[in-house]
């Protein structure tokens, strides 16, 4: 049908990229999400469609240089990091806002040049959950959040920090137009200023049901606000509206969708009596009047030979850190092509190991493949390919007593189970992990190949599972780690992500 094929379908990124915050500055739109724990983080989209996305910056590096983020003395910060952020612009300043659990601090990025352009930042406390900053018409600057209760600071004018005695609360009970039984009071504020009126946006989890879209509106910024219920459909909820240069509407959302992660969803909008109606009859259409689809690569996931070209950045944006890197035990060698992961301490698993290099899952299906030279490898190494998240699996190579082995291994947290081991007699091997995420399927499986051609499954099927100590949906990763001594490396020659698994 050749007019579903030239229209977008939802979701319209079929990956995780949760908390979007979306803005559009003249035909460009650029979108903010959040990545928690990963480093760099705060990842800047831009979009000339509202659907297809690619990444061109993130707002910092590193959130801060601490032993959590360093995954020292076997901490971590899994699930916090920095979260849900907003994007705004500003008489020619874009601000990326958030906060953070892990510094416990609010953290406000501001840039002139949103794809060239380093971001500064500045931070005060404390973190203010959910909060959404806006700048109003008469030059004062907000932060407003909250969860149930929803409240209001005025900042200093240069954002350093909360004017003192400017905290009021805006609304007592936000959960209020989705009923008594709620089990997650109001949160996710968005705040837009249309045609004079202020309209917030919030989400509400309801007991035994589903997360909904929750809009309050007021003629002044300080209220009073009156509230609707104006989304249930498959707790597809959370995020905000945004009109295209041609005068249309649209709500951007998304839906929580099992291991793969929190998937983003455009909504159609229409005004009726000075309410933002959402989607069509109640529900979020499968199909946008929208330019189609073109696929995530390698705009949010891209295959990478390792090869260089002088001046290019060592690693594309589609690549992030679990944690903060150590730059000591990581480097490109772009002429050749290759990444070497060099292991700089002892660990005992995977979870708690640095340099830890890592791209999104994408559904309905994706397979990552990998090979590796495990020459430089030491006795006690583990390297190799992973589906990262609490519960996990990992194919690789086992160094032990002088002997190489290909192993496969199972783990939640720190319990690990060896599925299977193969003794292995050359340096160069490969590797692939396939995810089904079709109809939450949420289940992989593992291959190794000595000639990269033909594939051999390994160990047991993965049961993936979209866990709240991580918050993340699965993500592909490449792994070195040491459990005896440090210095051993191997060299990653290649990674290829594919929207197709084994007869799929």
């Amino acid at each position: 049908n050749e007019t579903v094929k030239n229209k977008a379908q939802n979701p319209i990124i079929f990956a995780d990229v949760p908390d979007m915050s979306i803005i559009r500055v003249d035909d460009m739109y650029y979108m903010a999400s959040t990545t928690m724990h990963l480093s760099p983080g705060l990842p800047i989209m831009k979009s000339d469609d509202l659907v297809n996305w690619e990444l061109v910056s993130y707002a910092y590096d590193i959130l801060a240089d601490v032993g959590e983020l360093r995954l020292e003395d076997d901490n971590n910060t899994y699930g916090r990091g920095s979260w849900a952020p907003g994007l705004r612009y500003h008489n020619g300043v874009y601000y990326a806002s958030t906060f953070s659990a892990t510094t416990n601090k609010t953290h406000i990025y501001t840039t002139r040049d949103i794809e060239n352009e380093p971001w500064k930042e500045t931070s005060f406390s404390p973190s203010l959950h959910d909060h959404t900053l806006f700048f109003d018409d008469n030059g004062k600057v907000y932060l407003i959040w909250g969860v149930g209760e929803i409240t209001m600071v005025e900042l200093e004018s240069d954002l350093s920090g909360i004017k003192e005695g400017t905290e009021r609360v805006l609304i007592e009970n936000a959960s209020a137009p989705a009923g008594d039984n709620i089990l997650l009071p109001a949160e996710g504020s968005q705040l837009f200023k249309i045609d004079g009126m202020y309209y917030l946006f919030n989400i509400t989890w309801v007991r035994e049901g589903m997360r909904k879209v929750l809009i309050h509106r007021a003629e002044s910024i300080y209220g009073p606000y009156e509230g609707r219920l104006v989304l249930r459909d498959r707790g597809i909820a959370q995020g905000g509206i945004i009109d295209t240069p041609e005068g249309n509407w649209f709500a951007y959302l998304f839906r929580d969708y099992g291991s793969v992660g929190r998937i983003p969803y455009l909504a159609p909008v229409t005004w009726e009596d000075g309410w933002p109606v959402l989607g069509i009859d109640g529900k979020v259409p499968d199909e946008l009047d929208l330019p189609a689809d073109k696929g995530l690569s390698p705009g949010i996931v891209a295959s990478d030979d390792f090869k260089r070209e002088p001046g290019e950045p060592d690693l594309p944006l589609v690549w992030q850190w679990n944690h903060n890197p150590d730059h000591s035990g990581w480097m490109i060698n772009g002429q050749e092509g290759y990444l070497r992961l060099t292991n700089t301490r002892v660990d005992d698993r995977l979870l708690q190991t640095r340099n830890t290099l890592s791209q999104r899952t994408i559904g309905p299906v994706s397979s990552g493949s990998i090979g590796v030279d495990v020459s430089g490898m030491k006795d006690g190494d583990y390297a190799g390919l992973a589906l990262l998240q609490y519960r996990h699996g990992k194919v690789g190579v086992k160094r032990e007593d002088g002997n190489t082995y290909l192993v496969m291994v199972l783990a939640e947290g720190e319990e690990r189970t060896e599925q299977e081991r193969v003794l292995l007699e050359q340096d160069v091997i490969y590797f692939k992990a396939e995810c089904d995420f079709r109809d939450r399927t949420d289940t992989a499986n593992f291959y190794y190949s000595l000639d990269g051609e033909n594939w051999v499954s390994i160990g047991s099927r993965l049961d993936m599972v979209y866990t709240l100590p991580h918050f993340m949906g699965y993500r592909f990763g490449l792994f070195n780690y040491a459990t005896e001594e440090a210095g051993g490396y191997v060299d990653f020659q290649f990674f290829t992500i594919e929207e197709h698994i084994s007869g799929r």
